[in-house]
């Protein structure tokens, strides 16, 4: 709450960005009222702090919407992008990693504690929101199909997809693999990553869509990494683009319209962002190796072990607030990223 008021005045000053800012205050007077220790909590009491949570997970249901419009409205009211590479898009930027990182932590311990405690949407095979039997395949085969769906919406067209399972000890049982994990978060990464990749492939074989080459799935258990690497012929991107795909409201694709009815199948430009944040929140990553003019390899690196996959969240301190205060630096020679737009 209080990285807030080291946004930029412009953006502070969007009607969005305020509303966002008074969901977590509100939010922050909701839980203070149970911040009383009692070595005997009533059952009414569980109950209305169980109710006060599902309360609060709504409320911040549309938080990345919000922000996001928040930031649009800030382009057109002071024709200023949050991409444009000044030391306003860097601040937004870190700003908007921490918030939605902050965000996902708080999401899962109040859908763990629900579901532990108030048995909301609870799930057989999960402690809680964990699964410690996460079938990797079965999440990636889910998250393919719905992807498949939007994209033959679109473009009535959509690539088939081969999955391959590879073990370094070649002990696979029923060709699958599994790890300790939530499996909305590993949907969430998969479906964005596969939805990426169709649309790539319909649109840079759009002249010839009767044979769409398909998208290639592997899925990699070692020592102590599980690798999920999706492959397309999708044309690539070019490195130019390349190191923008990660800022937030950047995308290839071309801004859906407000009026239609139908899920857009791309052009928000959150769904790699936010795909990265839930990667790393468990000490794992994800990135993209692209050939441009050929096509895209996304990965998806976890941790095995759950004793490898601690929380990452962000915390406070100096240098969080330098993040926000320092000039901004001066690239030279040596800065390889800055370079590499005019390549």
């Amino acid at each position: 709450m209080k990285e807030f008021s080291f946004l930029p005045d412009k953006l502070l000053s969007m009607p969005s960005v305020q509303l966002v800012g008074q969901w977590y205050e509100q939010s922050f007077q909701d839980v203070l009222q149970f911040n009383e220790r009692h070595s005997n909590i009533s059952e009414d009491v569980l109950n209305k702090f169980n109710e006060t949570l599902d309360l609060l997970q709504k409320r911040h249901s549309t938080v990345v919407e919000t922000m996001a419009e928040g930031i649009l409205e800030m382009k057109r009211e002071h024709n200023e992008y949050a991409d444009d590479g000044h030391h306003t898009a860097s601040c937004i930027q870190y700003f908007l990693d921490r918030l939605y990182a902050n965000r996902i932590g708080i999401e899962v311990l109040a859908k763990h504690h629900l579901m532990l405690f108030a048995k909301m949407g609870k799930d057989e095979h999960c402690i809680g929101a964990i699964d410690p039997e996460c079938d990797v395949m079965s999440i990636a085969e889910d998250a393919y199909e719905s992807a498949r769906v939007l994209c033959d919406q679109y473009y009535s067209a959509a690539p088939e997809c081969e999955f391959e399972c590879h073990s370094f000890s070649n002990s696979l049982i029923d060709n699958r693999i599994s790890l300790t994990y939530i499996p909305c978060h590993l949907y969430h990464m998969i479906f964005e990553l596969m939805k990426n990749a169709l649309r790539a492939v319909v649109e840079h074989h759009r002249h010839h869509t009767s044979g769409l080459p398909p998208l290639k799935v592997l899925i990699c258990q070692g020592h102590k990494d599980i690798t999920i690497k999706i492959s397309d012929h999708g044309g690539g991107i070019c490195r130019s683009q390349l190191v923008k795909i990660f800022n937030y409201l950047y995308s290839t694709a071309p801004r859906p319209d407000d009026a239609q009815t139908m899920a857009p199948m791309a052009g928000f430009g959150y769904g790699l962002p936010l795909s990265k944040l839930y990667a790393r929140y468990f000490n794992g990553d994800l990135w993209l190796n692209s050939i441009d003019g050929f096509g895209t390899d996304a990965m998806i690196c976890l941790k095995l072990l759950p004793t490898d996959a601690s929380e990452l969240l962000p915390v406070f301190n100096r240098t969080a607030l330098s993040k926000y205060t320092q000039a901004e630096r001066v690239a030279d020679w040596s800065d390889q990223i800055s370079g590499l737009e005019n390549r």
